[in-house]
């Protein structure tokens, strides 16, 4: 085998050395790009969950006040969020950090059916308020109505939370029914 001379190898060494450098390197900057890529996924993930949290929170406020059948559009007040903002409007702290999500929430009635006496339970204690006070009609020439004093509403609830910090935004609509008096209509 023939020997290769000594000054001949001196620069492959440093050409090899040099190249393994720069794989590492682009290898090492893909790994870090990845990772911010990563990192950024979670936070967004992170961050729709709190706004979705948020507006949950502010629906159920919403529909659980006793003023709801009666003034949806006004159920709640607007304490948390400033003096311009209008009714049904909430800021919610979801991370304790003092940065809020504003949540609008919009009711929207979408039917009111009176419940005919038939479809009662008179065992019930719901079902025997709609009963009080309520006249015979059967039997009675002329009487045409078999309705309770009660009556369902179903209503579309629709709840736009932003978050303050990022601007990023979740929409969310829930369907809500509930049994309100027979006077109360959609309007």
């Amino acid at each position: 085998m023939k020997k290769v001379p000594f000054e001949l190898q001196r620069g492959a060494t440093l050409l090899v050395g040099l190249i393994m450098l720069i794989l590492m390197t682009l290898f090492a900057i893909t790994i870090f790009k990845l990772s911010k890529g990563n990192l950024q996924i979670v936070a967004s993930m992170q961050q729709r969950s709190e706004t979705q949290a948020a507006a949950q929170e502010v629906i159920e406020k919403v529909v659980s006040n006793t003023t709801f059948s009666k003034s949806p559009a006004n159920a709640i007040p607007n304490t948390t969020c400033g003096t311009a903002t209008p009714a049904n409007t909430l800021c919610v702290d979801t991370r304790g950090d003092g940065v809020k999500v504003k949540v609008v929430v919009t009711p929207t009635c979408v039917s009111s059916q009176v419940i005919p006496v038939a479809a009662l339970n008179f065992t019930a204690t719901n079902d025997v308020g709609c009963l009080v006070g309520l006249s015979q009609t059967a039997g009675v020439v002329g009487a045409t109505t078999n309705n309770s004093l009660c009556a369902n509403m179903l209503w579309n609830i629709n709840a736009v939370a932003t978050d303050a910090n990022t601007s990023a935004q979740y929409v969310l609509d829930q369907g809500e029914g509930m049994r309100v008096s027979a006077n109360t209509t959609c309007s």
